[in-house]
């Protein structure tokens, strides 16, 4: 049955759904955030490693200018590259480590962190050019190309200010010696990128909970569609069955035969359940033959269906004879009264004297009132 002409997706996804979209790679993710938290370890690292840094790389670029004749009769390029290099490796690897580290942390703080080797599966209806386009011209996309120019507008603005701020230093670049205008340079930079991360972050603190909110719109259900996996989730008649059987099995037997000789199970109707039994003659007060909370309770209730056992809802009175009486044993004598009322009336349904109309109410003294946690209710 659809909901309204289009089947409008008004239900919030189920954690079947959710751990479907999960698996299939739609996760929640948000580019501002990695680019904010990459460019800040980037910054901190060059912020701490930066005199080391610039001495490895003055020490790179005098090692490269000088040579001999040995290495002129002998040169080994790839040797020579490679120890250029390995100047730069612990400066270069550590920046990539950090902003390797910053790149992981961020779908962690999102609660996306995790492999999907779904993600990893070519997907070749991507390479359709016509489906391309509609996705270039979709909301989705114009959504991103306002972003994108919004960006570029904000942190153009925030380092055109700088420089036009820090104008008069850079002018006097031209006129000190290298090492001064190098260091100028490293703290206008520095600056900068600082200055860029900030305006990352809050971009980031707006595009976080947008996308949280774009993709829960995107994975809500419709009613149908709700209704349909509770369907798939309860499974078929059979599972029923072998859940019911294993409920049952897991009573135990004095309890399995008390509740095929109870006169009456009372519920809460889901919590709780007790089963009394009471033969005149033979029982001087009726007995408690079988008593459950959970799921045990759901146990009783099902065999007690299976062996036709007449079943009535009662919370204040199970309660009360659950929380006072013990398999086994007569039921608290202040509960007399109201368990004889009980029985008589199932006495009667059975006789068919008497219909689900003429069903008595019971009154509990306020000893007798518990909550579903065992505590005396006081009026």
């Amino acid at each position: 049955m659809a909901d309204g002409p289009a089947g409008e997706k008004t239900e919030k996804p189920t954690a079947k759904r959710l751990r479907e979209a999960t698996r299939n790679g739609d996760i929640l993710q948000s580019r501002e955030l990695s680019t904010a938290l990459v460019v800040m370890a980037g910054v901190a690292w060059l912020t701490m490693a930066g005199p080391h840094f610039i001495g490895s790389i003055e020490l790179m670029l005098a090692d490269a200018l000088r040579f001999g004749a040995a290495d002129i009769r002998d040169f080994q390029p790839a040797e020579r590259t490679y120890n250029l290099l390995r100047i730069l490796l612990v400066p270069v690897g550590g920046m990539v480590l950090a902003c390797g580290v910053a790149a992981v942390v961020a779908p962690a703080l999102l609660g996306s962190l995790g492999f999907n080797s779904h993600a990893l599966q070519p997907k070749f209806n991507k390479l359709d050019p016509i489906k391309g386009m509609k996705r270039l011209f979709s909301v989705n996309g114009l959504i991103e190309l306002v972003k994108s120019i919004m960006k570029v507008a904000l942190l153009g603005t925030i380092g055109g200010l700088l420089i036009w701020h820090r104008l008069d230093e850079i002018r006097m670049m031209g006129k000190v010696g290298i090492r001064e205008a190098a260091s100028e340079m490293g703290t206008i930079f520095t600056l900068l990128v600082l200055l860029l991360t900030a305006a990352l972050f809050l971009l980031a603190a707006v595009d976080v909970p947008v996308q949280a909110i774009r993709r829960t719109k995107r994975l809500n259900m419709t009613k149908q569609e709700v209704k349909d996996e509770h369907k798939e989730s309860d499974g078929s008649p059979q599972i029923k069955a072998a859940i019911r059987q294993r409920m049952i099995q897991n009573l135990n037997a004095s309890m399995r035969k008390g509740i095929e000789e109870a006169s009456v199970v009372l519920t809460n109707p889901t919590h709780f359940a007790v089963a009394l039994r009471y033969h005149p003659g033979k029982d001087g007060a009726p007995v408690v033959v079988a008593r459950g909370a959970d799921e045990i309770a759901a146990a009783i209730r099902e065999l007690a269906a299976e062996k036709s056992v007449p079943m009535l809802q009662y919370p204040e009175l199970t309660r009360a004879i659950y929380f006072t009486s013990q398999m086994g044993q007569p039921i608290d004598e202040r509960l007399f009264m109201a368990v004889a009322m009980v029985l008589a009336f199932v006495f009667r349904i059975e006789n068919k004297m008497a219909s689900e109309m003429d069903r008595p109410h019971i009154e509990l003294p306020e000893a007798m009132r518990f909550d579903s946690d065992g505590r005396n209710i006081v009026n």
